[in-house]
């Protein structure tokens, strides 16, 4: 089991626990900082990883390179019986050519998301990775209808569902009210944004645009900052406009699953936010070009560029913002019905037989 970033850790979390002893853990060091993996290797139980390679701080490049490297030279001493990846990060791709290169199985997690984007980073990693995969877990059917018309043998594919779901209803606290009280926010009167994308936080002008739409709303923002954007926000002398903003570090995923589920809306660039909008019946605001999850636009999310348009979308939900929850909460989330994690599993085991 291959990974290195923060949604790799809380998606792969239950394959890992179902897969038990048979697993071993490698950590490509893609995302370093402890607030954006330790916790949540704690937050999960998860096994200590047999290694550390240490490929983050560099380009895409440089961490691809580095992590195909170091992880074939791994892997050759220590040959799996399969080479288990998730989603789309550098980590993934690096992984799926380490494997390659060695004639190793290649199971992918999350496979078949499609963006149709070229400009996304993300997106040139997970076409490479599905198309090097053996096998390819999709979490839903518009996943797997990508797959196949890319002429990805049918064989190969089996639909899971999303694993996010589990990793969401085993962390997500019973009480929400302590972590709210230590925010000073009050269930629903207040927006929670993330923001991360090469996109949004390393150009200037969209930065200064989405931080300022932000502190223009009519409710208090709680703004857990990544450390790229925080990097950015110095760099780019926005500490005013920031400052109008509830800046706080990054947090833990049951904290974060508890302020989620108790705003208003959300304001983000995630990819994985998008799905636990879904999971939480919230209402999210997706700030980028475009999205590999379809299937939860015109419904939890709604795409928009940085700039006008977040206060404008953000004050048409205002103005009836409980119909809006009560008409979301009878919407069932496309990404399954706890049970991904379980079904890849079963999947990779078929295969291995």
């Amino acid at each position: 089991m291959v990974l290195g970033t923060r949604p790799e850790i809380i998606k792969l979390a239950r394959v890992i626990a179902l897969l038990g002893p048979a697993t071993r853990l490698i950590h490509t060091g893609q995302h370093y900082d402890d607030a954006l993996s330790r916790v949540f290797l704690d937050a999960f139980q998860l096994p200590e990883p047999e290694i550390y390679l240490g490929i983050g701080g560099n380009s895409r490049g440089e961490q691809i390179a580095a992590g195909v490297g170091s992880l074939t030279a791994h892997l050759s001493g220590h040959r799996p019986s399969a080479v288990v990846v998730q989603g789309d990060t550098n980590t993934t791709l690096a992984a799926g050519l380490a494997a390659n290169s060695l004639e190793l199985p290649l199971v992918h997690i999350e496979a078949g998301l499609r963006s149709f984007d070229r400009r996304m980073p993300e997106e040139h990693n997970r076409v490479l990775t599905d198309h090097l995969s053996d096998l390819l877990c999709a979490p839903t059917q518009v996943s797997r209808a990508n797959l196949l018309a890319e002429g990805i043998p049918e064989s190969r594919v089996v639909v899971t569902g999303n694993t996010v779901v589990e990793a969401l209803t085993l962390l997500i606290p019973d009480d929400p009210q302590p972590i709210l009280a230590e925010h000073q926010v009050k269930p629903g009167e207040f927006v929670l944004a993330t923001f991360h994308r090469p996109e949004n936080v390393d150009t200037i002008t969209n930065l200064r645009q989405i931080l300022g739409e932000l502190a223009r709303l009519p409710l208090p923002v709680l703004l857990p900052l990544h450390p790229r954007t925080a990097a950015n926000i110095r760099k780019f002398e926005l500490d005013e406009v920031a400052a109008r903003l509830m800046v706080i570090p990054p947090i833990d995923y049951p904290s974060f699953l508890g302020l989620a589920a108790a705003c208003a809306f959300l304001v983000s660039d995630s990819g994985g936010v998008q799905e636990e909008a879904s999971v939480l019946k919230r209402p999210v605001l997706v700030v980028r070009n475009s999205t590999e999850r379809p299937e939860v636009v015109g419904t939890f999310a709604e795409l928009v560029q940085p700039g006008p348009a977040i206060g404008k979308v953000a004050g048409r939900w205002l103005t009836d913002l409980a119909g809006l929850h009560a008409r979301l909460a009878d919407i069932p989330t496309p990404y399954g019905d706890g049970t991904a994690a379980r079904r890849s599993v079963e999947a990779i085991q078929a295969m291995l037989k």
